[in-house]
């Protein structure tokens, strides 16, 4: 059975900084392609950032370019999302997922295995 168990989620500044971790089991994140959707309240729930199962490249939504890092840790099975310069538009459910797809996804219902979300707020 796998279980994707996201953590890290706070309230944090604007501005400030985020580690997000998301650990699996029933899955090897190296073998799937493993990343991270968020939802805004009033908002479509959209993709972040992924990396890819085979080549390990990295995805991100270009309003986040620059400032999220999506990394794997093969010894730990997790896929941390690593956020700094925090800003309000930020705020959201961040959900970690993953998908056996050999090719890079970017919408919601490509992704098999979905976590039950953390709640990331940044106050002004």
């Amino acid at each position: 059975q796998v279980q994707l168990v996201e953590s890290g989620g706070g309230l944090v500044q604007s501005g400030g900084s985020l580690t997000l971790s998301c650990a699996a089991s029933g899955l090897y994140v190296t073998d799937y392609t493993a990343g991270w959707f968020r939802q805004a309240p009033g908002k479509e729930r959209e993709f972040v950032g992924a990396v890819s199962w085979n080549l390990g490249r990295t995805y991100y939504l270009d309003a986040v370019k620059g400032r999220f890092t999506i990394s794997r840790d093969s010894a730990k099975n997790t896929v941390d999302l690593q956020i700094k310069n925090l800003k309000p538009e930020d705020t959201a459910v961040y959900y970690c997922v993953a998908d056996r797809s050999v090719v890079m996804k970017f919408e919601r219902d490509d992704y098999d295995y979905w976590g039950q979300g953390t709640q990331v707020t940044v106050s002004s």
